[in-house]
């Protein structure tokens, strides 16, 4: 039986590790941090349970996709609610609920631009050829090599997907009112570039946002990593928390195990299913290296965040569970965020509920608050800068649901670009990996390879297919599938 070695059990690691554990590998997840889950960690305090990253259940057929390979279904592990409305959406001077009925959010889209509702129409059929056209021939491949997208199935699909216009000239033709623009450019933003910048083909998910559906899975996101994680345990997975990766050894061209903090593993191969940017540069020798130090800096990476974890001790009205906070101007925010590089002076936000769906996330007439403020990566944070925004976001909800509450706030925690640095290694604190640019897509993207070590393999959001959370699930999939064709090769 061959030895694997997963190196992070966020969603990646654990998807990673259970394909190769059901192939008949040993698996071995080493975990620096005291849970599973990197990013989609949980923590609790005081009667609050908070998921410390990822929050919104978008593209359930990825899940049930995952699962079903395994003849599981989610629902034997979590129980999922459609919410609805999907969010809220906090104007200047008004705030607007999307119903997760499209026909009602045909009718709110005409209410704001005559002949809205039908441009919709045309528009989200144009999206659902995107979205299944890319999940059935495209995000699920290895990416090692452009010829895999030379069949004659993916070349005549390739401009009909508008893989070379920007998703804001694609919008600028169907809506032309401000706030159907913004709200149908806001689903890209979790790929981490302008709109202008992102290709169209990316306005796949507007059909996962409004046509699939925003879900939620009871008791929160860290459910999903329960559910794999016993998953993973029950195909014969060993975890390894509170153990560091050190050095990754290797003897000619190959990966021949590594060193942590607690001891030396032997494997056949290793996936490094962590940080891309400090196994390069900080587990392995620099001449096995994929990339340079310039290569790396030249990347455009997605925001970071500044993220603030809210117990309220009374019930707050006029917030959904996801609530966007777009009350300030887009353009001046963007420009901290990918332009200037710097502390946004007036930021857009996020704020996310789950008390409002879930009673078991905070004690009884209390309310759970992640409040997110998206933030350049690189930035230096300090205790003065988080109570700076802190004292931004709480003044702004309180102003919008025209209610004072920071005298009945009975938790609160900040988690930065520091943060992301020290629990996660992450590459200038980046929260989402890389953006989905048109130079930074599919092949283009740092390989699942290492090109000098061939049984190392890198999975996770800076490598295929990007950031977010169903990417991240296919990421540990692609990266398993090698393996496992790598060692049918090897056997022949």
């Amino acid at each position: 039986m061959q030895k694997v070695v997963v190196i992070g059990s966020g969603f990646a690691g654990l998807s990673a590790s259970c394909f190769l554990a059901k192939a008949g590998y040993q698996v071995t997840v080493i975990e620096k941090n005291e849970q599973p889950g990197g990013r989609a960690r949980v923590f609790e305090e005081s009667g609050f349970r908070f998921d410390m990253g990822p929050s919104w259940y978008w593209m359930p057929d990825v899940f049930e996709k995952f699962f079903g390979k395994f003849n599981k279904r989610p629902d034997e592990y979590y129980e999922l609610v459609r919410l609805n409305p999907s969010y809220r959406v906090f104007w200047e001077d008004e705030s607007t609920n999307i119903p997760a009925d499209y026909n009602q959010l045909k009718i709110l889209f005409e209410e704001k631009e005559k002949g809205a509702g039908y441009a919709l129409d045309a528009f989200m059929k144009e999206a659902e050829y995107k979205y299944y056209t890319s999940m059935n021939k495209l995000v699920y491949q290895s990416c090692l090599s452009f010829t895999e997208f030379l069949r004659k199935d993916i070349l005549s699909s390739v401009m009909k997907i508008d893989m070379f216009k920007s998703m804001r000239k694609h919008v600028n033709k169907y809506f032309k009112h401000p706030q159907l623009q913004q709200l149908v450019e806001f689903p890209i933003l979790f790929l981490g570039a302008l709109p202008q910048n992102t290709p169209a083909l990316y306005s796949l998910m507007n059909y996962a946002d409004m046509k699939l559906g925003t879900w939620y899975p009871m008791g929160g996101m860290g459910k999903i990593i329960e559910g794999m994680y016993k998953l993973a345990l029950s195909l014969g997975v060993k975890f390894n928390f509170n153990e560091q990766a050190t050095k990754i050894n290797s003897l000619g061209n190959k990966a021949s195990g590594f060193e942590t903090s607690k001891g030396n593993y032997s494997a056949e191969f290793v996936v490094a299913a962590c940080d891309y940017h400090h196994v390069e540069n900080n587990l392995i020798h620099s001449k096995h290296r994929n990339y340079s130090e310039a290569y790396w800096d030249k990347r455009d990476l997605a925001p970071s965040s500044l993220l603030f974890y809210v117990g309220v001790n009374k019930k707050l009205e006029g917030l959904e569970h996801h609530n966007l906070f777009f009350d300030t101007p887009f353009e001046e925010h963007a420009n901290a965020l990918y332009k200037q590089i710097r502390w946004p002076e007036d930021p857009l936000m996020y704020v996310c509920c789950p008390s409002k769906t879930d009673k078991t996330v905070a004690p009884d007439n209390c309310e759970n608050l992640f409040i997110l403020i998206p933030a350049a990566p690189g930035l230096i944070d300090t205790p003065e800068i988080r109570e700076k925004y802190y004292r931004i976001a709480i003044d702004r909800i309180e102003k919008k649901l025209n209610v004072h509450f920071e005298k009945d706030i009975v938790f609160k925690r900040s988690y930065a670009q520091s943060d992301f640095i020290n629990d996660y290694n992450a590459f200038k604190g980046n929260a989402y990996g890389l953006a989905n640019t048109l130079s930074q897509t599919a092949f283009l993207k740092p390989s699942i390879r290492n090109k000098h070590l061939n049984n190392l393999f890198y999975a996770g959001q800076l490598t295929v297919p990007g950031p977010g959370v169903p990417p991240s699930l296919i990421s540990g999939e692609i990266v398993a599938n090698q393996i496992i064709k790598d060692s049918k090769t090897a056997a022949l």
